[in-house]
């Protein structure tokens, strides 16, 4: 056999092996999000918010709830708020499809040699859009699986729904703390104030 005939066979095999496992990756995807939660219900969410009790003279009484949460429209969240969130948590979160792919390449680069060294994580790609889909949809379970899961979810979601129905979710649901979910309870458990009272 000269060397041309076996390079041929090579990059056939190469070839083969790589369409192979293009095929097993996308069947294992599509039977993993088969059975995937509808994300229909995102666009109409109406979460459980907390039940005052007043007294004739207006005074609080008190308050009851499973969570301490209240529900602000995007609209009335602040700006400072709202680019603090994507500043720490989404930089691109205006502009990529519901999964950012850089940030992806950027912490599997940072984490590789956390990993090695110390078994740890320090630093996660999941973007706003997949913080929603695992907060609302799935699990927390730490797996593959459910990292795919939530890819696809993210994705549908991003196009299913504005970026600003997006983060208003996010804003509204994140626990923050103290039995706080969202930032307008945590800005009244932390602080007493209401996020538009709230100063830099």
């Amino acid at each position: 056999m000269t060397a041309k005939i076996v390079t041929k066979y090579a990059l056939g095999g190469i070839a083969a092996f790589a369409l192979g496992t293009l095929v097993i990756g996308a069947i294992y995807v599509f039977w993993l999000t088969r059975d995937l939660p509808g994300y229909d219900a995102l666009a109409h969410y109406e979460p459980p918010i907390t039940t005052r009790v007043y007294a004739g003279s207006g005074g609080l009484i008190g308050e009851y709830a499973r969570e301490r949460r209240i529900f602000v429209p995007i609209e009335e969240i602040p700006p400072q708020v709202r680019e603090a969130f994507l500043s720490a948590e989404d930089k691109n979160f205006y502009s990529h499809p519901g999964i950012d792919f850089i940030g992806i390449v950027r912490a599997v680069v940072y984490n590789v040699p956390n990993v090695v060294e110390s078994k740890e994580l320090h630093g996660g790609a999941s973007t706003i859009t997949q913080q929603v889909a695992r907060i609302f949809l799935l699990s927390n379970e730490v797996t593959i699986s459910r990292k795919l899961r939530e890819m696809v979810l993210a994705m549908r979601i991003d196009s299913a729904l504005s970026k600003d129905q997006i983060l208003e979710l996010y804003l509204n649901q994140i626990f923050l703390g103290e039995n706080s979910y969202g930032v307008a309870a945590a800005a009244l458990n932390y602080f007493g104030k209401s996020l538009d009272e709230l100063s830099l």
